[in-house]
């Protein structure tokens, strides 16, 4: 019976950490809060929780629909609203931003460096709600930023595998220890591709549909083999070796040849491993010695990346077959 793997879901962020994380990639600069330092625990916003991965432009609950106002997530603000509310009386405005700090938003963030109100600033100290400017246009913050939350809440699993980048194809390499994993990651490294992770490689889902692949922080660029020890990767094969993450494409499974009880002749069935509810392509590759197994996940690598393409060679062959036999296409 397999074994049920860990998944880790994220429920909420902090301020805080959003704003560490990812305040220099979002150009992003605290406004408020300038009278005492503004720290986490010290009562100014910086602990209050993010929900959801999205980020939302407070328009419609400004005009006074907020029904359906997405309240958990960061508030940006962009020329519409800056707009708007420079087109209103001073008393409306104040009270329209009243409303939305009420409604116990977590953050909020003014685009292009816009000049923001003083009686913003002071309703925003008021409510414990931290503003931020930043340089960026709207579209490009929002982009931004959504991916940078996306990846914050998405699921993340671990694999026991080594993950290698081969012309382009992201491909897992999976088996029991001892059976020459680290071996032939190694061999295809000389051969000019990339490490990924070597051993266990952490996976995080997107929308559902893609995983990407990254080594855990402690063992990043870093690989045991075996008479040798730990080595750094790109130190000794150069920086282009190794690989921040990459996205799943293929999945090869190492066997022993004496415990793989089919060994696929042709190609036309087509294997999946599933990851975070996600299939991805899988084939099993019988080892014993002798066998250049490097080259064949190499291949195999090649064989998946034609397939991808609309080039399937077992596919070509079985119709050859068959007109051969005399028998329509199928």
């Amino acid at each position: 019976m397999p074994v049920k793997k860990a998944i880790k879901t994220v429920s909420h962020i902090t301020v805080e950490h959003f704003f560490s994380t990812y305040g220099e990639k979002l150009d992003l600069k605290l406004a408020n809060f300038h009278a005492t330092p503004c720290t986490p625990g010290s009562n100014c916003g910086l602990d209050n929780h993010i929900h959801e991965p999205a980020i939302n432009r407070p328009g419609l609950a400004l005009t006074g629909f907020s029904s359906y106002f997405a309240n958990k997530r960061v508030q940006v603000f962009g020329s519409a609203e800056i707009s708007y509310m420079r087109s209103l009386p001073e008393k409306t405005r104040e009270e329209k931003m009243a409303l939305l700090f009420r409604k116990k938003i977590p953050c909020l963030v003014f685009s292009r460096n816009y000049n923001i109100p003083k009686y913003i600033l002071t309703l925003a100290d008021k409510h414990r709600v931290p503003v931020f400017r930043t340089s960026m246009i709207t579209m490009h913050f929002v982009n931004a930023a959504t991916i940078a939350m996306e990846a914050e809440f998405s699921p993340t699993t671990n694999e026991h595998g080594s993950m290698v980048e081969i012309q382009g194809m992201g491909t897992l390499i999976r088996g029991t220890s001892g059976i020459g994993k680290s071996e032939c990651v190694l061999s295809l490294i000389n051969h000019g591709y990339s490490l990924v992770s070597d051993d266990v490689t952490k996976f995080r889902v997107f929308e559902g549909r893609r995983l990407m692949g990254s080594a855990p922080d402690l063992t990043r660029f870093l690989m045991e083999v075996r008479g040798i020890g730990l080595i750094n990767v790109a130190s000794v094969f150069g920086i282009g070796s190794v690989r921040q993450e990459k996205k799943l494409d293929f999945v090869v499974s190492l066997k022993d040849w004496d415990e793989v009880e089919h060994i696929e002749r042709v190609g036309l069935t087509e294997e999946t491993y599933e990851i975070l509810g996600v299939k991805v392509p899988h084939v099993t590759i019988p080892v014993r010695p002798g066998r250049d197994v490097a080259r064949l996940v190499e291949v195999a690598a090649y064989d998946r990346k034609l397939k991808s393409l609309g080039a399937n060679s077992a596919l070509e062959f079985n119709q050859r077959l068959l007109q051969k036999l005399g028998q329509p296409k199928i």
